[in-house]
């Protein structure tokens, strides 16, 4: 071996050696991640993300100040163990190419980790040199280093935890102190193994008045720079950034990422808007259609979330309801219907930003039902939430729930549609994560719902505990307490 690659071993093993031990006793199941000196320097701003984990890939996201040169680093939990107790043996661990933050994406990147093994605990450094030093040496400075669990295939039955809940900073009620939005250690103390972000994950289009709101947001994006801007601003919570460096995620958008109530075809600033969410939240989109953000997470035998985009491809909310008016797009319907008939999980869980039947009206700037539901000016999306209620029914797709969000209270439904008093499917909502309580609106007839719960008044999240037998779902409030539970029996 040369003398210079010797040197280069000793001194990645010295490394693994004196980070492993600061690992030693992490639970599986979760990401982790620690701030070093260099972080705390400033070099990820605003730390670090783990998104879209598979049982085969994960998705890393940082963001540095300035343009910079950044290379990850991985491998199983395991070979850094071993790793740090064979002076004489390397284990094998993969590295990125050298990759640049630039301008042109606001300095953010998401790095793409492939071939990964089901069930496994993973840890991985991230390496950051300024781009001025490109040309005298590789990153060698760790800026952060963090764990995650990949998820089980789908033959395995394993029980998991996750949390869903949306709607960030709405209606003045932003960040607030360092911590910002305590909520998110309310969320971090029960351990999920993932969170679902369910859209609103800024609040573009209003104004965050300072006092009594951190400074940084008192204005209306409109512009790429402007909403990269509130993205920042979110960012800048503490509580926010340590949820997102210990907790795996999830994320599609509802409106305030752009415009309330918008429909994706026919807004000026639908690009920009989704331009900004992309380079701020770890999406996994195919190459073939780098826009989409519709798409499915399966954890081992058990479970199969679909998570739909209710916004890109919708007609307008003011079009009079019918079969040819669309909320997902024909694309997107087709997967979703023949995702659902052909999942062979336990659960089958659908992901709706919008709910299925509590009307949400519009105003004068944009008029029509917002939602799912219709209303008394004929406007709405009944007919194509039909399609799906009808392809759930003929094909007798059971353990169906949807998760939903969007108006700013707790409930849950159980669904007969085709009253033969048997529920055929249920929905659960939950919300705010920090903005004003919703309106209550009475939820619409047409699915035959019966109410199981309702509350408003609080911020709140949604808990999820899953087993082959059991879905039990949980509502609670900021302070971490339990409000409301409700549980489903597999059938």
């Amino acid at each position: 071996m040369q003398v210079s690659a010797l040197i280069a071993v000793l001194i990645v093993l010295s490394t693994l050696a004196t980070s492993c031990s600061s690992w030693m006793g992490r639970s599986p199941g979760r990401s982790s991640s620690e701030d070093s000196s260099a972080s705390k320097a400033g070099l990820l701003p605003q730390g670090v993300a783990i998104g879209d984990v598979g049982s085969d890939r994960a998705l890393l996201w940082l963001r540095t100040e300035r343009p910079a040169i950044v290379q990850v680093e991985w491998a199983s939990l395991s070979a850094w163990e071993r790793a740090s107790k064979i002076a004489t043996v390397m284990e094998p661990v993969s590295r990125t190419a050298e990759l640049t933050t630039t301008a042109e994406m606001d300095h953010t990147l998401t790095v793409s980790l492939q071939g990964l093994t089901p069930a496994t605990s993973y840890r991985y450094h991230i390496l950051i040199a300024p781009r001025a030093q490109a040309d005298q040496q590789a990153p060698t400075k760790v800026a952060a280093r963090g764990e995650f669990t990949t998820l089980p295939d789908e033959t395995t039955s394993a029980p998991v935890t996750f949390a869903w809940s949306g709607d960030l900073g709405g209606g003045g009620q932003c960040r607030q102190g360092t911590n910002g939005y305590p909520i998110f250690d309310a969320i971090r103390r029960y351990n999920p193994d993932f969170f679902v972000f369910l859209g609103d994950t800024i609040y573009g289009d209003h104004i965050c008045p300072s006092p009594p709101n951190e400074p940084g947001a008192d204005f209306k994006a409109t512009t790429l720079q402007t909403y990269r801007a509130r993205h920042r601003y979110q960012r800048g919570a503490e509580a926010l950034q340590r949820f997102l460096r210990s907790v795996p995620i999830y994320v599609v958008w509802d409106d305030h990422e752009v415009k309330n109530n918008f429909a994706g075809p026919f807004e000026d600033q639908m690009p920009a808007g989704r331009q900004a969410l992309r380079e701020y939240w770890p999406i996994a989109s195919p190459a073939h259609d780098p826009h989409r953000l519709y798409r499915r997470l399966r954890y081992g035998a058990d479970l199969e979330l679909f998570i739909l985009d209710t916004r890109q491809y919708r007609n307008r909310n003011a079009d009079r309801d019918g079969p040819d008016k669309t909320m997902l797009g024909s694309a997107q319907l087709q997967w979703l219907l023949e995702g659902i008939q052909a999942s062979a999980a336990t659960w089958k869980v659908i992901a709706t930003p919008v709910p299925l039947s509590i009307p949400k009206g519009g105003g004068i700037a944009v008029p029509g039902n917002d939602g799912w539901a219709g209303g008394p000016d004929g406007t709405g999306f009944e007919s194509e939430r039909q399609v799906i209620v009808d392809v759930i029914l003929e094909h007798k797709i059971k353990n169906v729930v949807f998760l939903a969000g969007d108006v700013h209270w707790v409930q849950a439904n159980a669904y007969d549609p085709d009253q033969d008093g048997i529920i055929d499917f249920h929905e659960y909502i939950a919300g705010p994560l920090s903005a004003p309580s919703g309106r209550f609106a009475p939820t619409r007839e047409e699915l035959h719902p019966t109410q199981i719960f309702y509350e408003s008044g609080y911020h709140n999240f949604g808990l999820v505990h899953v087993t082959k037998n059991t879905f039990e779902v949980t509502a609670v409030d900021e302070a971490g307490m339990k409000r409301l539970i409700h549980r489903l029996t597999a059938r």
